[in-house]
């Protein structure tokens, strides 16, 4: 296992994806009423109780859940008996592809989702917090420009549970803090919306060519990832004590080696992002990814006083191995600011947080709950 020195800021990001087996999804629909907010009455899904006085040891995260693919990895994931379950995006696959603005197609994924035994299972073993991406946001790759996004939050709200008072029933946006533990072991949550106010990419010059399969950085300064509001608001979260923070984007911040959906495709809004995190002071700081259908862990150095570091875990049953042909040969995209090699199957993160030796471990974990990637980050002094 390697070791490295956790200084001032660190950052993390994993994901996984999982499904259910078989079935219409638009059965599944049509089956449960409509409920006055235009959700079905059927599918929320709340998880055990969040005790924001609890001391948290181990927090799961995860990202890409086809709903009717096999559910058996949140088995996995529940026997780790987790104090927490971050899901990161791509919670289930819904895009709109109807144009219907009653937003069928997410209706029914949700619906499947909620039909889950394995998923239930684990949200009854351990809170969960969730983030949105694209395709549980209402289409491939939308941003702030995608029609349905208010009554996407309203369904997403709806889904889960989110408690009235909760800021995201009144305001636009998914994101969202919390601030868990008593002081010395406090861990902050903070959940990024990356979809909701974020600017039209770029297109690629040469669709499908490697490193820019389809988007190219845009430097435009009027283009944004976050929005205004949400930029103000991080800012505020940011210079909240805390004893460890975890960042979650449902896209990757570090990684440089693609032309997918990342922070990459907006250079100015992920410099902003690093000078704020080395502005405030935050130490401690882990940002967690999904999106890529593959797991990895990152180092960026150079950009703030300390490295920063970010873990990308995706996805629990749709890993990049079961896009390509058997004739194909893997292919490693390339990773210069990656630790080590990408794993290209199932997979989920662990972390582990040691408050007395004060190290957290983190790690991507396959099917069998077997540690394939793992970095050891030492904490700093406290915020």
């Amino acid at each position: 296992m390697k070791k490295t020195v956790f200084l001032s800021v660190a950052a993390a990001a994993l994901a996984a994806c999982s499904t259910l087996e078989g079935g219409d999804q638009n059965a599944a629909a049509s089956v449960a009423p409509e409920a006055p907010n235009g959700a079905i009455q059927a599918m929320p899904m709340p998880s055990a109780p969040l005790d924001m006085s609890k001391t948290l040891s181990r927090i799961l995260f995860a990202s890409c859940a086809q709903q009717l693919e096999d559910q058996s990895l949140w088995d996995q994931l529940a026997v780790e008996n987790p104090d927490l379950t971050l899901y990161v995006g791509d919670n289930v696959y819904g895009d709109v592809r109807s144009n219907d603005p009653a937003l069928p197609e997410l209706k029914a994924a949700y619906m499947r989702l909620a039909q889950s035994e394995p998923f239930s299972r684990l949200r009854a073993a351990a809170p969960m917090i969730t983030a949105w991406d694209d395709h549980d946001y209402g289409m491939n790759d939308a941003g702030g420009e995608y029609q349905y996004k208010e009554a996407s939050q309203a369904l997403y709200n709806y889904v889960w549970a989110v408690p009235e008072g909760d800021p995201r029933r009144t305001r636009p946006g998914t994101h969202n803090s919390w601030i868990i533990g008593e002081d010395g072991k406090r861990v902050q949550i903070i959940v990024l919306d990356t979809r909701y106010f974020r600017s039209e990419l770029k297109p690629t010059d040469e669709r499908g060519a490697r490193g820019k399969e389809r988007y190219l950085p845009d430097a435009d300064p009027k283009k944004t990832m976050l929005g205004d509001e949400q930029w103000a608001w991080l800012d505020g979260e940011l210079q909240k004590p805390a004893d460890l923070r975890l960042i979650v984007s449902s896209v990757q911040v570090i990684s440089d080696g693609h032309g997918w959906e990342a922070w990459k495709m907006l250079p100015v809004e992920r410099s902003r992002l690093y000078r704020m995190i080395d502005n405030v002071g935050a130490k401690n700081t882990l940002i967690l990814s999904g999106d890529r259908h593959s797991a990895a862990l990152y180092r960026k150095e150079g950009v703030a006083s300390h490295p920063i570091f970010e873990a990308t875990s995706s996805s629990v049953n749709l890993p990049v191995s079961g896009f390509r042909r058997p004739d194909e040969e893997p292919y490693m995209e390339p990773g210069p600011n990656r630790l080590g090699p990408m794993y290209e199957e199932a997979n989920y993160g662990v972390l582990d947080i040691d408050w007395d030796a004060g190290a957290v471990v983190i790690s991507i974990r396959d099917e069998n709950g077997d540690a394939v990637l793992s970095e050891t980050l030492e904490f700093a002094g406290a915020d």
